[in-house]
């Protein structure tokens, strides 16, 4: 346990997130010293990113959600049969 801890506070150390000073001077506004590489080539870029992190916000609710609380509590629901089995 005391590894993982170790790791993830190396993996997620703001030192090590941050971006080149390359990179950084490439960036828009908006992402400057945040990410690698080249920036955003148009405003479409923005949009699809918005969406897909909407979409993947949402997938992460509703699996958590139902994971803590599944809901099924028909009697002959199918998880009934396979739990029944004697």
């Amino acid at each position: 346990m005391k590894r993982i801890i170790v790791l993830l506070s190396f993996l997620l150390s703001p030192v090590f997130s941050r971006a080149c000073p390359v990179c950084e001077q490439q960036q828009p506004k908006l992402l400057k010293g945040i990410s690698h590489g080249a920036g955003p080539e148009s405003n479409w870029d923005y949009a699809i990113i918005i969406l897909v992190t909407a979409i993947v916000l949402i997938t992460l609710f509703y699996s958590v959600k139902w994971l803590l609380r599944p809901g099924e509590q028909s009697e002959n629901h199918i998880k009934r049969m396979v739990l029944n089995l004697d």
